[in-house]
Formats: C-alpha cells, sequence, structure tokens
C-alpha cells in the first residue's frame, strides 16, 4: 500500500496514479528556495551537468547549471535547443482541431506512446510541483511531473506560472492540465527534434514535453492549456503586452497591444529612446537621410500589466462598462534579452538582473560558477556568434512600478502592432500605414485573423522571400492553439463587438513609407492617445486612402508642436505619392483576401462572413462602419 502522504492529496487519472506509485522517489517541494537549490544536483554542486542513458546514444549531456552569485544559469548543448520550434506542436487527441495530428504525423496513435512514457517515468526519480496556470485567483490548478534532475525546467515554470508549495495543496487537489518532462524521447523517438503532444480530454489537457527548453511547454504550453480552458468557458487569453500609462496631469489610460512577433508588444512597455541631447527621432528618410526630431520634455509614466499573455475572464467582463477587462496570465516573465549587448542598454533591466531581491534563472547566458551572470553576455554558438535568444525569467513583483497582478484592468486603448518595409514609388512595398490609424470593431478584427508578421521579422528566416508578409494566425496566439481557426474567429469577433467603448487602433513600426521609424510610431502614438485620455475626436479623422486602414489623422499635436502629415498619412511623401501608396495598398489587400478565404466556413459567425465578404468584394470605409459602427466625440 503507497502511504506518502503528500501523495494522497491528488486525485490523478488511476494510470498516472499507479505510474508514480512507481517511482524510484517522488519529491515534493514546500519553498521555490527548495527547488532553486535541487537544480543544482544532488551534490549542490556549482556546475551540474543533466544527463541520460539513452539507448543507442550513450550517455547523453542535454543541457548544464552554473551557480552564479544571481541565480542559475542554464545553458543547451545544441544550438537547435536554445530557441523554440514553431513546428514542435501534435494533437494526440482526436478532439476538433486544425493541427497536426501525431498519428498523421508520425504514424501511429499517441496512446502508444503516452503508455511509453508514464512506463518511462515510472522507473524515475520524478518531481511533482503543483502550479496555477493563469492568473492566481481565477486561474485553474495544475501539476507538472518532472525527473529530479531536470529541476531547472520544474524552474522555469514556477517562475513564470503560480507556484504552490506542497504545504497549501489542498486535499483532494485535481489537475485541470498536466505536463509531463520526459527528455530522452526526444533522441529516442523524434531523431532529435523538439517535440510537445497536447492530449486534450473534457477534463484534462495534457502536454507531453519531450525536451528541456521551455519555450514550447512551460511557457507556450501553458498558453494553449489556457486557450483550451479559455474555449471551454468562453474566453480569451490574448497574446499581447499591456500598461497603464499615466499623463504628466494624472490621468491614467490602459493601453493593450497585440501583435504578431516583432509587432512592438515588448516595447509597448518601454519608455522612449531619446537621443543623447535628450530629443526624439521621429524618422529617418531612407533615401535623402534626412532626420526629422521633435522636443517633448516630461513624457507619461508606464506601468506594467502584461508581458506576453492577458486573460480577458468571461467573468470579469462588465457589459456596462463596454470595455475589455483583463489580469496577467504570469506571474513571471520569459524576457529575451538579444538587445541588451552592453552595459547601459537597460538600466532597469540590468539593476534587477544584478542585484536581484531573489535568485532569478537565466537561459543562453555566458555564466561562470560563482560569478555574477550578466544579461549582455551571451553564450556563443557554433558559429561562434552569441546566441541570438538569450532569456532570464524575472518575477512580476520585481518589475518597477508594476501594477498588483490581483486588479483587474479595462482597457481603454486595443492596439496591434505591424512591422512594415520601407516604401518608396521607386520599390512600392505594403509599408504605407500612418503612424496611427483608427479602425471599426470589424476591421479590428478583420487584422487579428490574419496577424501579419511583416518586414525582417527576427524569429523567421525567410522574410525576404517575396513580399515578407506571413500570417501568425488568429489573434496572433494561434501557433499556440489547439482547436480549430473558426471557434477562435468567432471568439475573438464576440470579444471585439462586446467592447464597444474600447478604442481600436493600428500601429506601424520600422517604418513608415519611405522613413525609418523603428518604434517611435507607437511610443508617440501612446503618448498622443494618452494625453487625450484614449480617445480621438471624429474632426480629427479622415478616411485612410486604404480602406483596410481606417481612419487616418488630419493632425497630431503635443506639447505645441505637430507631427508632420507625411508621417500620418504616407501618400503625402514625396517619394511614395498616391501611385506608390496604391500598389502597396493592394499587395496588402490581396494578402489580405488570400488569407481570409480559409474562414468561410459553414460555422463562421454570419457577422463574421458579412465582414470578410466585405474585404473580398473590395469593401470601403463606409462599408465596414455599415456592419460594425463606432463611437466617435
Amino acid at each position: 500500500m503507497y502511504t506518502d502522504s503528500y501523495f494522497a492529496k491528488f486525485n490523478l487519472p488511476p494510470d498516472v496514479t499507479e505510474t508514480l506509485k512507481k517511482c524510484k522517489t517522488i519529491a515534493y517541494i514546500e519553498t521555490k528556495e527548495e527547488l532553486e537549490e535541487m537544480v543544482y544536483g544532488p551534490t549542490h554542486t556549482s556546475r551540474y551537468d543533466v544527463v541520460y542513458p539513452i539507448e543507442g546514444h550513450g550517455i547523453v549531456k542535454e543541457a548544464e547549471v552554473v551557480r552564479c552569485k544571481n541565480g542559475p544559469v542554464v545553458n543547451f548543448m545544441e544550438d537547435y535547443m536554445r530557441r523554440r520550434d514553431p513546428n514542435s506542436m501534435a494533437i494526440g487527441d482526436d478532439l476538433p482541431s486544425d493541427k497536426p495530428r501525431f498519428r498523421d504525423r508520425f504514424g501511429y496513435p499517441f496512446e502508444t506512446l503516452r503508455t511509453q512514457t508514464l512506463d518511462w517515468l515510472g522507473k524515475q526519480q520524478v518531481l511533482l510541483l503543483p502550479f496555477t496556470a493563469g492568473d492566481r485567483t481565477y486561474g485553474s490548478p495544475s501539476l507538472m511531473i518532472c525527473p529530479i534532475n531536470a529541476a531547472f525546467f520544474a524552474l522555469s515554470l514556477a517562475n513564470m506560472q503560480g507556484f504552490v508549495s506542497i504545504s497549501d495543496t489542498p486535499n483532494g487537489y485535481t489537475p485541470r492540465s498536466i505536463i509531463y518532462v520526459a527528455p530522452p524521447f526526444r533522441h529516442t523517438h523524434f531523431d532529435g527534434k523538439q517535440v510537445v503532444v497536447h492530449n486534450r480530454s473534457k477534463t484534462l489537457h495534457e502536454v507531453f514535453s519531450y525536451n528541456l527548453y521551455p519555450g514550447p511547454s512551460a511557457k507556450k504550453g501553458v498558453f494553449s492549456i489556457l486557450l483550451d480552458i479559455g474555449e471551454e468557458e468562453g474566453w480569451i487569453c490574448c497574446h499581447a503586452s499591456a500598461a497603464m500609462v499615466e499623463t504628466p496631469y494624472e490621468n491614467e489610460v490602459v493601453f493593450m497591444h497585440e501583435g504578431a512577433s516583432g509587432g512592438g508588444k515588448s516595447e509597448m512597455l518601454e519608455d522612449f529612446h531619446r537621443e543623447e541631447d535628450d530629443r526624439l527621432l521621429i524618422g529617418t528618410h531612407t533615401v535623402t537621410g534626412e532626420k526629422y526630431y521633435m522636443t517633448l520634455g516630461e513624457s507619461c509614466k508606464i506601468y506594467p500589466i502584461a508581458d506576453d499573455m492577458a486573460c480577458a475572464y468571461k467573468k470579469l467582463q462588465d457589459p456596462e462598462s463596454g470595455k475589455l477587462v483583463i489580469l496577467d496570465a504570469e506571474d513571471g516573465w520569459f524576457l529575451r534579452m538579444d538587445g541588451m549587448n552592453a552595459y547601459g542598454n537597460s538600466p532597469l533591466y540590468e539593476r534587477i538582473c544584478i542585484h536581484p531581491s531573489h535568485p532569478l534563472e537565466f537561459f543562453n547566458m555566458d555564466g561562470v560558477p560563482g560569478a555574477t551572470c550578466l544579461i549582455w553576455e551571451h553564450v556563443l554558438e557554433s558559429t561562434g556568434k552569441p546566441c541570438t535568444n538569450p532569456r532570464v525569467i524575472i518575477p512580476r513583483r520585481m518589475i518597477t512600478n508594476i501594477v498588483p497582478d490581483t486588479e483587474p484592468m479595462e482597457v481603454d486603448v486595443r492596439s496591434f502592432g505591424v512591422r512594415m518595409p520601407p516604401s518608396t514609388a521607386k520599390n512600392p512595398n505594403y509599408g504605407v500605414m500612418g503612424m496611427l490609424q483608427v479602425i471599426p470593431p470589424a476591421l479590428s478584427w478583420l487584422w487579428r485573423l490574419v496577424s501579419p508578421r511583416g518586414f525582417k521579422n527576427p524569429s523567421i528566416a525567410d522574410t525576404n522571400a517575396g513580399s515578407g508578409l506571413k500570417s501568425e494566425g488568429v489573434g496572433s496566439y494561434w501557433p499556440f492553439s489547439t482547436g480549430l481557426k473558426v471557434t477562435q474567429a468567432n471568439m475573438l469577433l464576440d470579444q471585439i463587438i462586446a467592447c464597444p467603448n474600447t478604442l481600436n487602433v493600428l500601429i506601424p513600426n520600422q517604418h513608415i513609407g519611405a522613413y525609418n521609424v523603428g518604434f517611435m510610431s507607437e511610443w508617440l502614438s501612446r503618448e498622443y492617445l494618452a494625453r487625450h485620455a484614449g480617445q480621438i475626436k471624429a474632426k480629427h479623422l479622415v478616411p485612410a486612402r486604404c480602406a483596410l486602414f481606417g481612419f487616418a489623422l488630419d493632425e497630431m499635436r503635443m506639447d505645441s508642436q505637430f507631427i508632420r502629415q507625411t508621417f500620418l498619412r504616407p501618400e503625402t511623401q514625396s517619394k511614395l505619392g498616391n501611385a506608390g501608396y496604391d500598389e502597396g495598398a493592394k499587395i496588402l489587400t490581396d494578402f489580405f483576401k488570400r488569407e481570409l478565404e480559409q474562414f468561410l466556413a459553414a460555422d463562421l459567425d454570419p457577422l463574421g462572413k458579412k465582414i470578410i465578404e466585405c474585404c473580398l468584394s473590395d469593401g470601403t470605409l463606409e462599408d465596414y462602419l455599415a456592419l460594425t459602427p463606432m463611437k466617435l466625440k
């Protein structure tokens, strides 16, 4: 008879219970400090190798963990394992899904591998880690089952999600999701590739992680879990950053910024990047080299809310307010430090990471035992170049001025960011969006169905092919969703239509026509909207030349300075003009038409069908407004 008193707390599937009863050891965690010490192995060494005996491969070293002053530094032995493989997801069940099925991809039913995985875990020393998926108040009870020698992986999950001490785990704890970690199967079954299998039922979402990089499972795997639960309960976990912005006059406006990777989510939480003389470089002309500046004294204060995942729980929404209500879905942020290449790049994160109030966990950085891990010293890859995906997990509580995760926030402005290429009459392209475009709900929905990745995305290798446009899919969270595209499309439409008092806008980054603007367009738009209480008067709006852009602004003024019309309405640029603009707009419009046809399924919402048909028939802004009116003062 198994007599472990802690084990008796859990209400698990019968085969999982039997597996765990066979384990050599089960470790439970009372404090996060215990887990932090466990990552250094049984001898608490300064450098611990994570190895597995694998039949046909001998002893395989997957990773090493280095004890630094400011926390453990994890490095993987292969370049490939230092970043998420976007093709890692497979669906092991028979529930509705548009994603690749395990049996179709690998030629046999997942149940066979699931049994083998449980058999392997039953022979290991394992760690049972309860956690909360999503917000601590409204999230779901979950569990990770992980080999003890991969405790660093469990620590990454404990730092990103809501850690639950075994002492605080109630009797009858029934996980809504379970993550299983079995690293050797990457070599024995998947030819060294990252594979994460999602096995869903109505009451349990299982995630089988066959690799030790936390991106596809401990990070995005939990995102998949939240999308699955949200689909069942009628809410969405948005792929977004969010911030409360306080003006110099102490007015507060909440922004939520979405978009495909590279769309500016992290940048929404950053202050202006200023020149040495404190001016703002609005843009540099890519043909003439001319630079345009403005001087802005006191700018708004930024109070971060979420970095990557924001839960819009159904129970939080207030129909009377007409605004979307969100909470951060994470307890810690998995931040990429590729932009840090020297001291002084980011004083905020440097201060947190060099002198943390609690040890942090670093990935793909050059850690030396007993020294301080520096976030601008990235591990070198086999090419001799620094890794492009250095990461650190920073708990929310360490982020300066962060909004408490217990405080639901109403979203005043919902923005969508897109990377844009340079566009001129001689070399027309789709980078013809103005600095700030105001759009009706119908267009807000269309942009989220298509979610263009855009120009020179840092996550994609082939963005220079053709127009460079690729779709990240529904909501820009589609890579992590396990269900049906049309189901998520309908949910997004319902969410947007239910929030008429949340202003929807588009913001380009990198280029506006012939100007290189970086992310300055995003920061200026945020400043402008915050100073105007998240609203724009109708008298300042004019229909954009391209219907997909909704309205353009006829003026933007801050501190008695006007942003040039060439940034607001790119067709007024001498090097672009109407003809160049129209050619670029056609590239974008044709892309939208190609991507939207797949959503015209029988179970698409009737309003959604009308909106898509409007786009396919080259509808005007007035047509979109007729389908989904918007409130303007």
